[in-house]
């Protein structure tokens, strides 16, 4: 099971803390496809583009669960929100990352378009 220590960010803001659901989703490869526009458009690392919620589970069904997520900052504003932290895996290997979630709209219930960097 996947140690999570969540971001500071996400108090009083349910926005903000919707943003760093979905990027532990992304980390654990159980994104919910509620959270999503059918027709996501994910832009990963290292990969294609991503395209339709049915090849953002299919992708997501591929990943190996990292064995800890610290989600160091989770914010938003108006139609973009951003989460960034650090994943470790099984063998003490360590990758930053960062993704920039654009929703529908600015109510922030619904994503768009995900850009993730590591």
């Amino acid at each position: 099971m996947t140690r999570i220590q969540e971001s500071r960010d996400c108090g009083n803001s349910p926005k903000n803390k919707f943003v760093q659901d979905a990027a532990i989703g992304l980390a654990i490869g159980a994104l919910d496809t509620d959270m999503v526009a059918e027709s996501i458009i994910w832009h990963g690392v290292n990969a294609k583009l991503i395209e339709g919620t049915v090849a953002l589970k299919a992708k997501l069904d591929e990943q190996i669960s990292p064995s800890a997520i610290v989600v160091e900052h989770a914010i938003s504003h108006g139609r973009v929100g951003a989460a960034s932290g650090v994943i470790t895996f099984g063998n003490d290997n360590q990758k930053r990352f960062c993704h920039i979630f654009e929703f529908t709209s600015a109510k922030g219930n619904l994503i768009a378009e995900i850009k993730s960097y590591s």
